[in-house]
Order: structure tokens, then sequence, then C-alpha cells
């Protein structure tokens, strides 16, 4: 096993058979050059799963007093791909995906988007060797900053409506969104910029506007957060 792949293995705090890591670490880009060898998204779609599954157990454990609809926007928040990646950067998984030539050349590494289903894709390669158990216990070590802070928004999760809470508190008024798309019809890719306070606050990306725009008020609500947190220090 390769230096990189133990140290990957250490912080996923896991042992995985080397050529499933490797699978749960091919891009469908990288799979394409080599010749069409089998990619990660077979993986990625089990470990969606079981990341739905420890994520909604979680919650419905932990909330008794929530209804349905809220549980189910903060399991949306926590499994949110721009959630999702945020752990991935944080375990540097982007260096340790394999990655074809366009996609390197284009920032792969650092897309929300490859990040998250990579991520998914060992959760599923986990769970594969291991069983639920031990897929639970990582999945609940990594996700859980993210489920906690869905969990202390509440009803949150919608995010603009936390956001325009927020910034009406800060004195900033009504958050203004700009949104963009490119690409054909059939797969349009949109970006939202949402403007708080004359000031950009956060960007998000999506296959449909709402959801850059729901992306780009996450990210503006935690640096407002971050912000009034400040002050009232």
């Amino acid at each position: 096993m390769s230096a990189a792949a133990a140290e990957l293995l250490e912080k996923l705090g896991v042992h995985l058979d080397p050529e499933l890591l490797v699978l749960a670490l091919t891009h469908r880009s990288f799979a394409h050059e080599a010749g069409g060898i089998p990619t990660n998204e077979r993986l990625e779609f089990l470990g969606d799963t079981v990341l739905g599954l420890v994520v909604t157990e979680s919650l419905y454990r932990e909330r008794p007093e929530d209804s349905e609809g809220v549980l189910a926007k903060m399991r949306a928040a926590t499994v949110s791909q721009k959630g999702l990646a945020g752990v991935a950067r944080e375990l540097d998984l982007g260096a340790y995906v394999l990655l074809g030539k366009g996609e390197l050349a284009t920032g792969g590494r650092d897309k929300d988007s490859i990040l998250s289903d990579t991520l998914e894709a060992m959760f599923g390669a986990i769970y594969l060797t291991h069983g639920l158990e031990v897929a639970r216990g990582v999945v609940e070590r990594l996700v859980g900053p993210t489920l906690a802070a869905a969990a202390h928004l509440g009803a949150g999760l919608d995010w603009k409506t936390s956001l325009q809470e927020i910034a009406a508190a800060l004195g900033l008024g009504v958050p203004v969104y700009d949104v963009e798309g490119v690409g054909p019809d059939h797969a349009r890719t949109f970006t939202a910029t949402v403007v708080v306070g004359g000031e950009p606050r956060g960007v998000g990306t999506g296959p449909a506007k709402k959801v850059a725009e729901q992306e780009a008020a996450q990210e503006a609500y935690c640096a407002l957060r971050a912000l009034q947190d400040a002050q009232a220090g």
C-alpha cells in the first residue's frame, strides 16, 4: 500500500482493501482515459444511501420534538453537495482522487461535485468492507459538525430565510441574488452570488437556480454568523 493510501486511511480511521480504495477514488474522467476501467459511481450510489440512513436515524433519535418537514430540511443541509465537499476538504480528499487530464487542468481536485461524490464513494467502500456499524461511526464522526450546525439552525434550513433573518438582525438589509446560467438547456449549470450590505457574501452552484441560491445563502449565512459572533465577543 502506498504512503498516500495509508495516510488517507489513517484519516478515515479504517482499513480498506487497496483495490477497493483505488476504485472509490477513481473518477469517471480518469476511468475514460484509462480505457474504460470501472469508476467510483456505483460505490457513490451505495455510499449516498448509507449516508442518508445514518443521518436520518441520528436526526430521528436526537430530535424527537421536530416534525418530519424540519428533519428533512436538516438532513438536506447535512448531505448537501456543499456540506459534503467541506468535509472532504478537511480530509484533503481532493489530493487522492484519480482524475483525467481535463479535470486536473480545470481544478477538479477542488470541485464540490467531485469531492462530495468521492466522499460518498468512500462511505460505500467502508460499508462494503466493515458493515453498517463501522460505517455509521465514520459518517457520524465526519459529518457530525455539519449535522450539529443544521440542528442549531432548526427549521433552517431554508438557508435563504435564515440569511434574510440574520441580515436584518445585523442591519444589512435584504439579500440580493445574481444568478447566471451556462451550458445547454438539458444540462445547465447555475451560479448564484448573494450580495448583503453591498458586499458579495456567498457563491453557490447547482443544476437549478434554487439550488444555487440556497448554496450561496448557506455560505453567506455562515459568514454573517461568524461576524455576528465576533461582534458579540
